[in-house]
């Protein structure tokens, strides 16, 4: 019998539960796209920053709390499965959550700053994702009616809802995020390589394994021999300078992000972002450079690879000392690094003429 206030001929149009799972599952799916290149909404209305903030952490704690209700309801074993009528409005309550994650986001000016936006995005993009991945497994394991630790792996929305209240609240704050993060890539990357250098094993330990495979296997086509796995003394050379580019690389992240602590201003913010977005490019450059010294070593990609990192390097110090964080250009660290990645360079240069030559 049909419930009290729905009428029966909208029963009996209901799906399934699991078919209605389903659709939530691709409706979700769905929101991602506009939701990754989404602008923020036009709007007359002042920028209340607390409200946002605000309105944002209460979207989250609704989203955790209707993925914990729908996890409990499909994972109850052994009492039955939800009815369709009540599969529709836990559906309904997760899209409106979710939807309201989205307008709060979309209700963020362009105007507070693109990086801090970025972060927003990631953070929303996440929460959806998170979301739509726990209704597809509660799809799968619908039948096997899964206890809630079963489900811990698939805990997504949940981790990316706690996200929401560590999202620095201005772009400044957001700008020294993403600096903090390029610092630690380079310098993890220049650690390993360094240690690479000196312990002359440029695969940390797994050589000895090839080797000992290698007694059994002799030259068989395709498989490594020392030339592949070891420098020669001309790599080594060439090492050495790009060694040091990768060096003055960690060295002009680290002034760029006391720059822009120190004198950062939070109204700059089309500035900071100009900063960050070049400062974004230096971490993977990095990583093509140190890629390519691996051996076998082509020195002419070594070349390129240098070249293309000292390009970026001088364009990131470039902007932050035309910018408002150098307040005195003449007397900060800038000119001196511009010359060492520029020294760096001309080294690089030098061993690798030969190679332009053949």
């Amino acid at each position: 019998m049909a419930s009290a206030g729905v009428p029966s001929a909208a029963v009996s149009t209901l799906a399934q539960p699991l078919e209605q799972l389903r659709l939530l599952a691709g409706e979700l799916r769905l929101l991602l796209p506009g939701v990754r290149v989404g602008e923020a909404r036009e709007t007359t209305k002042e920028f209340n920053r607390k409200a946002f903030w605000r309105s944002l952490n209460e979207a989250a704690v609704q989203v955790s709390r209707e993925a914990t209700t729908l996890t409990e309801v499909f994972s109850r074993s052994p009492l039955p499965p939800p009815s369709s009528q009540e599969t529709q409005r836990f559906c309904d309550q997760v899209r409106a959550s979710i939807k309201a994650v989205i307008a709060v986001y979309y209700s963020l000016p362009k105007d507070q700053g693109i990086t801090l936006r970025k972060l927003v995005r990631s953070t929303t993009v996440d929460i959806v994702d998170g979301m739509a991945q726990l209704v597809e497994v509660l799809c799968m394991t619908s039948v096997q009616r899964p206890e809630n630790n079963d489900l811990i792996s698939y805990n997504s929305v949940w981790v990316a809802c706690r996200q929401v209240p560590g999202i620095p609240r201005d772009n400044k704050a957001a700008a020294l995020l993403m600096l903090t993060k390029s610092v630690d890539l380079v310098k993890d990357a220049h650690e390993e390589m360094e240690q690479a250098v000196e312990e002359c094993d440029p695969y940390h330990g797994l050589l000895s394994d090839i080797e000992d495979n290698s007694d059994n296997h002799g030259d068989v086509l395709g498989y490594p021999n020392n030339q592949d796995l070891y420098w020669s003394e001309e790599d080594q050379e060439l090492i050495i300078p790009c060694l040091a580019l990768v060096r003055t690389s960690k060295a002009c992240l680290k002034e760029i992000q006391i720059s822009v602590a120190q004198n950062g201003k939070k109204d700059q913010v089309a500035q900071l972002d100009d900063i960050v977005d070049i400062s974004d490019e230096i971490s993977p450059s990095v990583d093509d450079l140190v890629l390519s010294i691996y051996p076998p070593m082509c020195h002419l990609t070594v070349r390129l690879n240098s070249a293309k990192l000292v390009s970026v390097l001088k364009k990131a110090l470039e902007i932050t000392k035309a910018s408002h964080v150098i307040p005195q250009p003449e007397e900060s660290l800038i000119p001196l690094l511009i010359n060492a990645t520029d020294h760096c360079m001309n080294r690089i240069k030098e061993l690798t003429q030969n190679e332009l030559e053949l």
